[in-house]
Order: C-alpha cells, then structure tokens, then sequence
C-alpha cells in the first residue's frame, strides 16, 4: 500500500514535466531536420506558392530565393527592396515587407512590383516585418522598429510599433493592434476569425478574434513566448521561432513541440513541398527542412 501511494505520489509531482513532453506525432516517423542551402547572410519570410514552393528572403544581401518543388534553389529576385516578410495570396501574389525604404509590395507572377503602402498618416513606417493576407485579401502587418544601416532615419518615424490592416479594396489602412512593445511575427487562422501576433519584445504572443471591418478583439494570452516568425498546421497547432529553434503549441496554447536547429536565430517557417507537408525553416545563414505528419494551409 505505501509502495503504491508513494508512486502516485511521485506521477503527482511529475505531472506538469509529462505535461511538457514532446508530441513526436506531429513530425513523420524517422524524420529529422535537414538542412538543404546555406552560406547566406540571414534568411527570412517563407512563403509556399500552390505548387508548394518556397520564397524566402536573404535581407542583408537584398534577394528573394525560390526553392522549387524539385529541389532546386534559384534567385527570384535581385535586388528586392530589402524584403523580410513575404506571404503569398490566394491569386499568387506575392506580397513583401520591402525594408529598403519601409514599404509593403505586391509583386504579381510576371515580376511587376506595386508600392501598395509607403506611409501611414503621411509619416514613414518603421519597418514592415511580417504580414498575413487572409483569403478574402485582407491583409495584417507588424511594423516594429529594428535601425538598419541602410536607412537615412536612426529613430522611429512612427510613435509607436503597431500592428495594420490593409482592407481587400486597398481603401481602408488602419491600426490595430498599438499597445504592444515589439510586434513582430503573425499569422491568421484559414477561416480568418483569429489573428496570432508575436509581441517579440515583451516575451509573449496573444490571440485576437478578427472583426467583420478588419478590426480586433478579445485579445487573450496564447503563450509566454515571442516569436520572430509563424504558420499554422491544418490541426490549428500555431509554430513560433526564435534562438530555441521551432516551438509548436497547440491552439489551446499547451507547448506540444521544439525543434531544435543549429544555428544562432531561427527567423521563421512555412509550410510547403508538393504535398505541403514539409516544415522548411530560415535559420540564420541557412534553410532547413522537415517532413512532417501535419500540413500546412493556405490562404
């Protein structure tokens, strides 16, 4: 009888550890992290096309990438407007954080780029970072502020770093989100009722219930982690980036998963691969790559 109190005693204690412990059946049996390109200066922003490939951003030396279906790494653009963020719409746009002279871009399937947004209120952003368009063509953006040495301006144009949204029609640019420290990372569920940000600043990333006119509400602490980067799986399950590699929580917020990666920031990760089922990550001076059990969602 003592034996067996002592081992409930014991489960007991132990709970909030096995709480913690790793949901192995999110990435496919005998997977591992690979990593697939290197030697660039510091990777951003992937996003998957239809097909399932990749674009992501090489910032400090102004390209974005393509990694095709089939493996094969390409330049997709030179120079870039300095992207970070990239996201790409249900039409195939691909919309960019376009740091070079704070701007957010669409850039269409021949190439042509379209200055979307260059201010707010007739001042400069900070520095677009991250966006989401939803399926309906809303889009969400963070606007932190990081100095870069190719700007002119070493103070923050805007007094505060927000989050936006940009309305489907391109006629309605308000903030939504001004009371975090350093917004950074963020992402939206597919049926658009709920918006992820990172509050990269401040250690933390809230839930927001998206209204019929952009704005948001009910903001709720999701988890205490900030992230630089983030997608969503097709199970709702939310994956954050920072120097711990790639966290998965679940959409209650429970911590189900962290995928280590070698480098010294991991910045962010999409989904894609012909099946969307391949978890790639821009890591530092890298791209990495896992197949998982889950998939990814698109706009």
């Amino acid at each position: 009888m003592r034996q067996k109190l002592v081992l409930v005693l014991s489960l007991f204690l132990l709970a909030p550890l096995l709480g913690n412990s790793q949901d192995n059946t999110l990435v496919k049996p005998g997977a591992t992290l690979q990593k697939l390109a290197g030697g660039f200066a510091f990777t951003e922003g992937p996003s998957s096309d239809k097909q399932g490939n990749v674009y992501f951003t090489d910032q400090p030396n102004n390209r974005i990438h393509k990694w095709s279906t089939d493996g094969q790494l390409s330049t997709y653009m030179e120079p870039a407007g300095r992207a970070n963020g990239l996201f790409i719409d249900s039409k195939g746009n691909l919309w960019a954080c376009a740091d070079a002279n704070t701007e957010l871009w669409k850039i269409d399937k021949n190439k042509n780029i379209v200055v979307a947004l260059k201010d707010y209120t007739g001042q400069k952003f900070n520095g677009p970072n991250d966006l989401w368009v939803a399926r309906n063509g809303n889009i969400y953006f963070t606007d932190p502020f990081y100095a870069r040495p190719w700007w002119e301006h070493k103070t923050p144009p805007q007094d505060v770093q927000a989050v936006y949204y940009l309305s489907k029609d391109r006629k309605t640019l308000n903030r939504v989100a001004a009371d975090l420290k350093q917004p950074n990372g963020i992402i939206g569920t597919p049926d658009g009722k709920m918006l992820y940000i990172a509050d990269i600043g401040a250690s933390k990333t809230y839930s927001y219930q998206i209204e019929k006119d952009g704005s948001l509400s009910n903001k709720k602490l999701f988890c205490e982690m900030g992230s630089d980067g983030m997608t969503i799986d097709n199970r709702g399950n939310v994956y954050l980036t920072n120097r711990a590699g790639v966290t998965v929580f679940s959409p209650q917020g429970e911590k189900l998963l962290n995928i280590p990666v070698d480098e010294g920031w991991t910045a962010n990760v999409c989904f894609g691969g012909k099946d969307h089922q391949t978890l790639f990550v821009t890591a530092s001076k890298g791209l990495y790559a896992i197949d998982m059990n889950v998939k990814g969602v698109r706009p």
